[in-house]
C-alpha cells in the first residue's frame, strides 16, 4: 500500500493507524536522520505517539533490503517516509543511484515478506522549485511515486486529513 500526501495532510497518521487495525506487531522504518534540535524533537514527538507497540528502525539509505529480508517477529512494516529516503540517496549517493535505487525498492516489493504501507509525499502539485537541485529532486519524487504506485495493491492520497482511494480498495 501507497499512501501519498503533501506535508500535514494526515497522511502518516492515517498509515499509523490502518497498521495498528491490521497487524498486532508492527515495525516502524524511519527513514529521517536526526541532523538538527527541531528534528531530534520531531523525531521523539513521533516515537511517543506511536507508543510501546510498535518497534522502530531507523534506516535512511536500505530499505529495500530490510523489505527484501523482512523484519523477525513482525507482521508488517509502515516506511515512513519514501521522499525522505530519496531525499537520502540524492545527497548521500548522487543521481545516478537514485534510478538503482528506485528499481531496488519496486524488486523489493515483489518479494517482501511481509506486508508493507509506504508513505510519500506528492510533490508535484506546487510551483516549479527556483534551483536545479529541488527540481531534479521533485521529479525523481515524481517518478518514485509513480513507480511504487504501480507495483502497490492500493494507492490512497489524503488531503486535509481525507483520504481518497487512487488504486485498489479501501482498507478494511
Amino acid at each position: 500500500m501507497l499512501i501519498l500526501g503533501g506535508a500535514r495532510s494526515g497522511k502518516s497518521l492515517l498509515a499509523l493507524a490502518l497498521a495498528e487495525r491490521r497487524w498486532r506487531c508492527p515495525v516502524y522504518v524511519a527513514t529521517a536522520e536526526i541532523l538538527d534540535r527541531e528534528m531530534a524533537a520531531r523525531v521523539r514527538r513521533h516515537r511517543r505517539a506511536r507508543g510501546s507497540r510498535w518497534r522502530s528502525v531507523e534506516e535512511p539509505l536500505e530499505i529495500a533490503r530490510l523489505i527484501r529480508r523482512g523484519v523477525p517477529h513482525a507482521d508488517g512494516i509502515l516506511v515512513d517516509c519514501l521522499t525522505l529516503w530519496l531525499s537520502n540517496v540524492l545527497l548521500k549517493e548522487g543521481r545516478r543511484a537514485c534510478a538503482r535505487r528506485r528499481k531496488e525498492l519496486v524488486a523489493s516489493l515483489r518479494q517482501a515478506r511481509q506486508d508493507v504501507i509506504l508513505v510519500a509525499n506528492e510533490v508535484g502539485l506546487g510551483v516549479v522549485p527556483e534551483h536545479e537541485l529541488g527540481r531534479t529532486f521533485r521529479d525523481l519524487a515524481g517518478e518514485l511515486n509513480q513507480a511504487v504506485a504501480a507495483q502497490a495493491d492500493t494507492v490512497l492520497f489524503v488531503a486535509a486529513g481525507l483520504p481518497l482511494a487512487l488504486k485498489g480498495r479501501w482498507p478494511e
